[in-house]
């Protein structure tokens, strides 16, 4: 390949620049994005990040230091600025430098140990490592004393709070304290489903699940909305056999994960219990959401408790040494079995109090399952640190060309406010309000209408956004019914049932659909507003669309926008993570769809 056909510019600040239409076959970008990270992604230039988090994951995955130098030197059009090997290499290094264990005689990682002692230890081959360690402060205030020049002790209390602290000084940790084991479990997958179906486990679902058992089974799962991760976790669980503890998104969820586990295990539902605001049951596979481990009783809201409300993500958690029960009380469901597993679904949403919980828990096997490691509140270490690193992570558009996931099109129409007043009511509005109002235009409503207007009988259409208030107007003017978080959970779950029985081809949803909802016959999705620029939620949003269709159909996602506002900056930034992900969005105007109805209709 000569220099002036490769598709890598690499700068000195390790931000690498790749021209699109020079890696036809995308074998350069999917190489890419396994030790990089997506900055920018217009048309024909994405920007690409290399930071510290991105090489420890490669290196905790597997990657090797020479896989990494070898796509950089293959692909890029000049030499690489030697600071960004440098940094590379250092980077690279430093991952397994520190360990933890419970002996510094013995360095070998056990699976299952019978108790944690109280003391554990951090060593390194490198005592100059362990000196700078313990001058940072975050670090030496868990330290009990030093042992020798490459070992120092701690509580092994505080084996959470220091990978932490450790990774935020540049040193992510290699834990090889072990695990406690939990009460065991005794179930099997079955191999043809209560639904009458097979259940064989696909090709890249087995590669997740090994990726998790052998290894310190801690860390994270990432696979596409619709690709089967509920089939990932349950075959974890049939591997480990022990108590286990799955927390989701809220108490739809929660019961699609206790009727596929029913579906396809032999677990039988006296085996299996729901933790929400409606039940209470604590047994060997217990089901609970991040809305009820977070509940406190200072809230005002009554009804907080059973109600999901559409903020999925709670408050900011104040910066405790521990977590106060008496104000989050149901989090003492961490302690009310001895668990071998914890299933973290939607790891991505992890909000901060449970975050706090697992610095405690470090004694557990964890798995997080996810569409999309990124976090709006950049706290991607602190799940790094606390859950795992990153197992596995199944290229999307892979899944796609194997039938595993369903085709999906992606599409932005931009509107223009109805009239002057609007633009100026625009004009003058303080930052926030801004975006609130280019949300709502009304004139999305118009632009739906046309979207609609374009569609079959056939499709199974979600219109998706944020403001309860726009949502009522486009729900009363299309007659088709509205879901939101204060719904009852048997109401929602009826209009469910009713949406993939067919009876029912158009819903009106708020956030609360994001996560978790199992619509396999979706195959078009209208966003008219969204959480500003949240990546993590255009992901979970196409990713009702993804479940292969019964029909063979392909999948598209509409995303209105209003022209020449912050609605559409913040459009360009919730479509980075699908562009690396090799989606493509075209833009069209609603002046095209305008004419396309009137050149229909005048056919007609």
């Amino acid at each position: 390949m000569f220099a002036d056909q490769k598709p890598l510019i690499v700068q000195g600040d390790g931000t690498i620049f790749f021209e699109v239409d020079k890696d036809p076959d995308h074998l350069c970008r999917d190489r890419l994005l396994r030790f990089s990270e997506l900055i920018k992604s217009p048309e024909h230039v994405h920007t690409y990040k290399i930071t510290p988090l991105a090489i420890w994951n490669a290196a905790s995955s597997g990657i090797t230091l020479e896989e990494i130098m070898d796509v950089l030197l293959q692909y890029s059009k000049y030499s690489i600025p030697s600071n960004v090997e440098i940094n590379i290499r250092d980077w690279y290094s430093r991952y397994g430098k520190i360990k933890l264990v419970r002996d510094p005689e013995k360095l070998e990682e056990t699976e299952h140990v019978e108790k944690i002692p109280d003391s554990i230890y951090l060593v390194s081959g490198d005592s100059v490592v362990i000196q700078e360690l313990l001058s940072r402060k975050s670090v030496a205030q868990y330290v009990t004393s030093r042992i020798s020049p490459s070992c120092i002790e701690l509580r092994s209390i505080y084996r959470g709070r220091l990978k932490q602290a450790l990774i935020k000084v540049g040193y992510p940790v290699e834990d090889r304290v072990g695990y406690l084991p939990g009460d065991p479990m005794d179930f099997d997958l079955r191999k043809v489903t209560l639904k009458g179906e097979e259940l064989s486990i696909r090709p890249y679902q087995k590669e997740a699940v090994e990726s998790f058992v052998h290894g310190s089974k801690s860390g994270i799962i990432v696979l596409p909305s619709g690709s089967g991760k509920t089939v990932v976790g349950m075959t974890v669980m049939n591997r480990i056999r022990e108590n286990t503890l799955i927390i989701t998104t809220g108490t739809v969820a929660v019961r699609q994960w206790i009727s596929e586990l029913l579906d396809k295990t032999s677990l039988s539902p006296g085996m299996i219990g729901e933790y929400t605001g409606d039940n209470k049951e604590i047994l060997p596979v217990t089901v609970t959401t991040y809305q009820t481990l977070t509940y406190s009783p200072r809230k005002k809201n009554s009804d907080e408790e059973t109600q999901e409300t559409d903020n999925v993500i709670p408050d900011n958690f104040s910066d405790e040494p521990s977590v106060n029960l008496d104000r989050y009380p149901h989090l003492d469901i961490f302690r009310s079995r001895n668990w071998g597993i914890i299933i973290y679904d939607e790891v991505h949403l992890l909000p901060a109090p449970v975050f706090r919980i697992t610095t405690e828990i470090q004694a557990k096997k964890r798995l997080g399952l996810t569409a999309t490691l990124i976090r709006e509140d950049g706290k991607e270490e602190d799940a790094f640190s606390l859950i795992g690193p990153k197992k596995y992570d199944a290229p999307w558009k892979d899944l796609e060309k194997q039938g595993w996931i369903a085709t999906a099109f992606c599409h932005e129409v931009r509107v223009k406010f109805p009239n002057d007043e609007y633009k100026m009511q625009y004009a003058v509005a303080p930052p926030r309000i801004k975006y609130r109002i280019a949300a709502e235009n009304p004139m999305k409503l118009e632009a739906l209408k046309s979207i609609l207007y374009r569609l079959s009988g056939d499709d199974s259409v979600l219109i998706i956004g944020d403001y309860i208030e726009q949502l009522e107007i486009i729900a009363s003017d299309l007659k088709a019914p509205l879901i939101t978080g204060k719904m009852k959970n048997s109401l929602r779950e009826k209009l469910y049932a009713d949406f993939r029985s067919g009876s029912v081809k158009l819903l009106v949803v708020s956030k609360v659909a994001n996560y978790a909802i199992d619509l396999p016959d979706a195959n078009v999705a209208i966003q008219v507003s969204g959480t500003f620029g949240s990546r993590q939620e255009e992901a979970q949003r196409l990713g009702r669309l993804l479940r292969p269709k019964s029909s063979g159909t392909s999948a598209n996602f509409y995303s209105i926008v209003t022209r020449d506002t912050v609605d559409q900056d913040f459009s360009m930034r919730r479509q980075m993570f699908l562009t690396e992900r090799g989606y493509k969005y075209d833009i069209m105007d609603h002046s095209e769809l305008l004419r396309d109805i009137q050149s229909v209709e005048e056919d007609e």
